[in-house]
């Protein structure tokens, strides 16, 4: 929700648009809630969030682990760890485009028929509507970045 307040701006009336915080919903396997998804600005610790998901239970009973670091009605930004060999496989393509960073190991992206390997420093981003596949070729760290409808 938008908060719409007047201002004056080089003696002009302006609107000034003050925008909600929104918080995390707590789960079982993250009881605190208090993490901010979306704000004016949404400052996010990757190492934080990196040591957090790689400590979690969820990391060490499953192929991967992740969690959503911004959200909004336009974007979505999710740190994603994965052992190797693990596999991402969205049901459905996105509604927009997709980028894939890889902060640690290695990772094979097939988009469509098209297969891209990807390492430590390097991105792949595709176009909306690409069914994709991604399997860590080794433990690896990626950011995932969403545009489109992602709430």
């Amino acid at each position: 929700m938008k908060i719409e307040a007047g201002t004056i701006t080089n003696n002009k009336p302006s609107k000034l648009f003050i925008m909600e915080e929104k918080f995390n919903e707590s789960t079982i396997n993250r009881p605190e809630g208090d993490r901010i998804l979306d704000a004016d600005v949404v400052s996010i610790d990757i190492a934080k969030h990196v040591l957090q998901i790689t400590s979690e239970d969820g990391w060490m009973k499953n192929d991967k682990n992740a969690i959503t670091v911004f959200k909004s009605a336009e974007l979505r930004i999710v740190l994603v760890a994965l052992h190797q060999f693990a596999e991402m496989r969205p049901p459905t393509p996105s509604e927009g485009v997709t980028s894939v960073q890889v902060l640690e190991g290695a990772i094979k992206l097939m988009v469509e028929t098209q297969t891209t390997e990807a390492k430590k420093g390097q991105l792949v981003a595709f176009h909306k509507h690409l069914p994709f596949q991604l399997t860590a070729t080794e433990d690896s760290i990626i950011l995932m970045t969403m545009t489109g409808d992602a709430e």
